[in-house]
């Protein structure tokens, strides 16, 4: 395992590859790809795998956690006017 793992929009930067690049080398969609890339949604392992092979590096290198916070909302809302 690398000693410090970097987000994909990082090696992305270092690489010098656009995320239209990225979407042609992995064949994956551009939004899903954006939306990786913005830390904004979790890649699956076959993505994982092939974003990190169009960038020539191990998926381990790539920090796959979100950049925005994730968070859960519970309860009917002000709308019912009742507290939960």
């Amino acid at each position: 395992m690398a000693a410090v793992m970097k987000p994909l929009a990082r090696h992305m930067e270092e690489a010098g590859i656009s995320v239209s690049q990225l979407v042609t080398m992995t064949g994956l969609d551009a939004k899903l790809v954006t939306a990786i890339a913005g830390g904004n949604y979790t890649a699956s392992p076959a993505q994982r795998e092939r974003l990190a092979a169009a960038l020539g590096i191990s998926k381990d290198e790539i920090s796959w956690e979100h950049a925005v916070p994730v968070e859960h909302l519970r309860g009917n809302g002000p709308q019912c006017g009742r507290p939960t």
